[in-house]
């Protein structure tokens, strides 16, 4: 909890050029470009960051190829651009993925005219993926035998981008650089009001962990809260040509459904004629996403949601026995935040199904408040870029963009890093459970921070131990995120940080004593008080972790 004390003592009565609500990926990408290019940024977060709608994505970076249906050439061109920017800046952590779109009846077009777009997707792309592919039913029955091609007249490939870790890291990417670059930044803090005082904010914050409030003051702010954006608005009388409806979107996290080695989307059109996926996750299967309007954005996932996925998918899937809901191994529920203007205030007059991921940032010139409505991870950097522009137009001298805010370190250290991990022989500490080499893993997610693992693992090699079975994650990932994670809670961790609860099913994180030892590493003395919170109660939590944690005092 290092990290987070001094991030707080640093806001505490701090003035700053700017301050951004919202740890989400729009604040996240905010702070990055802003303290990249000289600014002094503070950042909040009243939950944990990507704590919300961030977490809750399809882990897809892909250029809306299904936006072509309305004819938003110049939105798909620019998510496209936005693609190839990621995958060539994260080429690690995003890479290509064929997307594999079998076509039944209950498709809206027939394969050829599907292949005419995937041709002008790739064209419109810049070609900054492998070209695509027109399939016939043969050819899919043969390629991916668990699609069931009974009614399928053929179908598609086309390509796009996938994050191989979770979103929540991905943004976590982005506080990190931020707080590297000079900002200060911290989850589970509140904002309690903001008031403009002699050309400033003042704002009030309430750390949430502790209840502590303090002020902290900056010339500008960027409303960077997401589905919350018009409330903090209407909250400063601040007048906004756009606002934000709500559409609830759901994946189930299920056992592995594909046969073959291939990595690949499997696209589908369910029977109301929208598109929706079998999205590779490890070992794990993504199944989703889907579509339903909703007037808040607090949303749960229901007996609906299930149902129709499952039935989707096993009606399309030639499965030994199809799923149910004993093989769900964890939801996914969030929001998107989709922009409409600010013209009238009923959502029924909004034909929110045809409304795109797009995103808007304005500026508030008087009151000196930049807004971000909507947007999605695929344009991260666009919104990035788009706030420091208005950002700098309202008086705060930036420095020139080198793009350096971004982006995986250089090649150079990356071969040295696989250089010394060869060396030691780093793989071998690796489990036959293990979904890659350990090498790439750890370079992944941690690129220059990796060297440090290293020489730890060189120093005590129980370092290299997975402590939760086949979490994977090892013993000394555990001590690098207690030092520079800003892990506040186990959930913190198990969800974003890791993607732990994603992967393993909950009755095997109750059974595991490894557990403890997570707990002890991230909290030290408040390992006890954090395992009560994460399962409800001191009483409740599970008899194995219990033992783990008898186990860590005896030795």
């Amino acid at each position: 909890m290092a990290l987070r004390s001094t991030q707080l003592d640093r806001m505490r009565d701090g003035s700053f050029d700017t301050l951004v609500i919202g740890g989400g990926i729009n604040g996240a990408v905010a702070a990055a470009s802003l303290a990249g290019r000289g600014a002094s940024v503070a950042l909040i977060e009243r939950g944990d960051f990507a704590g919300f709608t961030s977490q809750s994505s399809s882990n897809l970076v892909w250029g809306g190829f299904k936006y072509l249906e309305n004819y938003e050439l110049p939105l798909v061109s620019k998510l496209c651009r936005s693609r190839n920017r990621l995958m060539k800046a994260y080429p690690d952590n995003i890479k290509e993925i064929g997307f594999y779109a079998a076509l039944d009846e209950s498709a809206p077009h027939a394969p050829w005219f599907a292949a005419l777009g995937a041709w002008a997707y790739w064209a419109i792309g810049l070609f900054g993926t492998r070209r695509p592919r027109l399939l016939s039913a043969a050819t899919i029955e043969h390629e991916e035998p668990v699609i069931d091609t009974s009614s399928t007249s053929g179908g598609i490939e086309y390509y796009d981008g996938i994050l191989v870790d979770n979103d929540a890291r991905f943004v976590f990417s982005f506080i990190r650089a931020a707080i590297e670059a000079g900002a200060a930044a911290a989850n589970y803090v509140e904002l309690v009001s903001a008031t403009r005082e002699n050309d400033r904010w003042v704002a009030t914050l309430r750390d949430i962990d502790s209840g502590e409030e303090f002020t902290t003051s900056a010339t500008t702010i960027v409303n960077a809260a997401g589905p919350f954006v018009d409330e903090l608005s209407a909250d400063w009388e601040s007048q906004t040509k756009h606002r934000i409806v709500y559409s609830k979107g759901v994946h189930l996290v299920v056992p592995r459904l594909t046969t073959t080695d291939h990595h690949k989307v499997l696209a589908f059109y369910d029977d109301t004629q929208r598109l929706f996926y079998v999205i590779p996750m490890g070992r794990r299967s993504v199944i989703g996403t889907t579509d339903t309007r909703v007037d808040t954005p607090f949303t749960d996932v229901d007996d609906d949601d299930i149902n129709f996925l499952l039935q989707q998918i096993n009606d399309r899937l030639d499965l030994d026995q199809p799923l149910t809901k004993s093989d769900i191994i964890a939801e996914r529920c969030g929001v998107r935040p989709l922009v409409v203007t600010a013209k009238g205030s009923d959502q029924a007059e909004v034909d929110w199904t045809k409304l795109s991921r797009k995103h808007a940032v304005e500026s508030d010139h008087q009151r000196r408040v930049v807004t971000i409505f909507g947007g999605k991870l695929t344009d991260c950097l666009n919104v990035g870029e788009e706030v420091a522009a208005e950002i700098e137009a309202l008086g705060i001298p930036l420095e020139k963009d080198l793009r350096n805010w971004y982006g995986e370190p250089s090649v150079s250290a990356r071969d040295e890093f696989y250089r010394q991990a060869r060396l030691m022989r780093l793989d071998a500490f690796q489990t036959k459970a293990d979904t890659e080499p350990l090498t790439d893993r750890l370079w992944r997610r941690y690129g220059r921070r990796g060297f440090a693992m290293l020489d730890a693992i060189r120093e005590d090699p129980a370092m290299a131990e997975d402590i939760m079975g086949s979490a994977d994650y090892i013993r000394v990932e555990l001590h690098s995120a207690a030092r520079s994670e800003m892990v506040t809670r186990l959930e913190d961790f198990m969800r974003r940080r890791s993607k732990i609860e994603l992967v393993v099913r909950d009755s095997d994180i109750r059974n595991s004593p490894g557990l403890a030892e997570v707990a002890d590493i991230l909290f030290g003395d408040e390992a006890d008080r954090r395992l009560a919170e994460y399962f409800g109660g001191a009483d409740a939590v599970p008899e194995a972790v219990r033992a783990g944690a008898r186990q860590l005092d005896v030795t």
